[in-house]
């Protein structure tokens, strides 16, 4: 078992993401950012001076290359997630990759056997799994607080001011809403329901980069069902409803980073407030501390089957839309 020492992370890619992570990881006692690496020399620089890294590369490999590190944040673009969650492990490095952890199942589950065969740990970087919110909704599900769930209703919708040549409308870049945000009420659902017997989905695609930029989804259980909706055209109230036979929970705005919850029960209503570390992305940084001291190359919380299962719902609903990137039709491998 690992000892209770520092653990020391790199940060693979410096944008807006990277920079959230950054800040929470100095909330954490046991961990230290070592290095930070961009294409970019400029940004990776800019970005270690901000976050206090020891060190900056412009080299991806100098970073995989860097024997003091133990684990790396992957938040680079979608596409270059399993190339070089891959790399990293087979440096043998830990793995916290953002999501989604790849553009499809099948790079998915290279990456999930490259893990199993470095005895990497991996996990997909789903932070609101492990909020305290997200935590406690579970359980009282588990519970039968509201009795058995038969109805959920999720988005995560926004207005965009993002141009046609930011990554989340460009095709090669694995824009689109779906792994962008939809991933976080099908994430939701999945969770508490699990795989659904039946997907129905519908979608408006942009007219100029053909990614989606609305997309409905039903999914059909056998005793319950979810509405489920993303969008880079409106915003919404960003509250997430699981209703039960005896109640309903509503994770309160925005829900999938949500520090209350609301239960609804016989009539009266109770909201439970539960604070995070920081923005909250410590708390999968905890997780991932947990599960490299244990010996573990996957979390009990979110597994690699879980994020197998995710990612494979999401191909289904991409195929009912239409939506194909680039890579799968020209069949790149890894």
């Amino acid at each position: 078992m690992m000892s209770q020492k520092t653990i020391k992370w790199g940060i693979l890619g410096c944008g807006n993401i990277a920079g959230k992570f950054a800040t929470d990881l100095k909330l954490v006692p046991d961990a230290e950012l070592s290095a930070v690496a961009s294409s970019d020399i400029t940004k990776a620089k800019e970005f270690s001076n901000t976050h206090h890294s020891k060190r900056y590369y412009d080299s991806y490999d100098a970073l995989f290359n860097d024997s003091e590190i133990d684990i790396i944040y992957i938040a680079t673009i979608h596409v270059s997630h399993a190339e070089l969650s891959i790399r990293a492990m087979k440096h043998g490095k830990h793995v916290l990759c953002e999501k989604p952890l790849a553009l499809n199942a099948k790079e998915a589950v290279k990456m999930i056997e490259i893990s199993k065969q470095t005895q990497c740990f991996f996990m997909e970087a789903l932070w609101t799994r492990f909020n305290p919110v997200f935590i406690e909704v579970l359980k009282r599900i588990k519970n039968k607080e509201i009795g058995e769930v038969n109805y959920i209703n999720a988005d995560f919708a926004f207005r965009s001011n993002h141009t046609l040549d930011s990554r989340v409308f460009n095709l090669d870049l694995g824009g689109g809403t779906i792994l962008d945000i939809g991933i976080y009420p099908v994430f939701l659902t999945y969770t508490v329901l699990g795989i659904p017997k039946n997907i129905i989905s519908s979608a408006i695609l942009h007219e100029t980069t053909g990614c989606d930029i609305q997309t409905s989804m039903i999914f059909e259980y056998p005793k319950a069902s979810a509405n489920l909706y993303s969008s880079f055209t409106s915003d919404s109230d960003m509250i997430a409803k699981i209703s039960g036979t005896e109640g309903h929970i509503h994770i309160n705005n925005r829900w999938h980073e949500s520090e209350s919850f609301t239960i609804v029960k016989n009539g009266t209503k109770k909201t439970i407030q539960l604070s995070k570390i920081g923005k909250g992305y410590a708390h999968e940084i905890m997780e991932c501390h947990h599960c490299i001291r244990e010996n573990k190359i996957e979390s009990d919380l979110w597994s690699h089957q879980n994020s197998l299962d995710l990612i494979s719902i999401l191909d289904d609903v991409r195929e009912q839309i239409g939506l194909v990137y680039p890579q799968e039709k020209s069949n790149l491998r890894i």
